[in-house]
């Protein structure tokens, strides 16, 4: 049963990052374009507003390049910033717990994001159909380095 999981392990962190992506830019859009409910229950965030449309325009873009597996890492790295940038100044004031602040959506999305900084993008990516540039990282996953004194 572990090495069927085994098996599957990229195809379901493909998924994982598709939907975590996905629920990410729909976040972007709502507050940039006031499409689905729009920002906040209604209307859009004005444009250059300090944080909330910069962090719309993260969550668009870093939301679209983490679904379709583009730069995933560096996109995951920023959009996992962004939502801990959320969470401590827009609600780790009002209670500790993310549960007493309503943090809970950026305290996740902050850690799936930092996860897929560190798992990659698994299947289904197209940093896959692409050639790497300087990218080494196939070639250390199959023989690892050695020490050096």
């Amino acid at each position: 049963m572990t090495d069927r999981l085994n098996t599957a392990r990229p195809y379901a962190l493909g998924l994982f990052r598709i939907v975590t992506g996905l629920l990410f830019a729909c976040h972007g859009a709502a507050s940039l374009f006031g499409v689905l409910g729009g920002a906040h229950g209604g209307g859009t965030v004005p444009v250059g507003a300090w944080p909330g449309w910069y962090a719309a325009v993260i969550q668009l873009v870093a939301g679209a390049l983490v679904l379709l597996g583009a730069g995933t890492r560096s996109a995951a790295f920023i959009a996992s910033g962004s939502m801990a940038y959320a969470y401590f100044t827009a609600h780790q004031a009002e209670a500790l717990f993310p549960i007493q602040n309503n943090g809970e959506s950026s305290a996740m999305y902050c850690w799936a994001f930092l996860l897929l900084v560190f798992t990659g993008p698994g299947a289904f990516a197209l940093d896959r159909l692409l050639p790497a540039r300087g990218d080494r990282s196939a070639e250390t996953e199959q023989q690892p380095r050695a020490a050096t004194v």
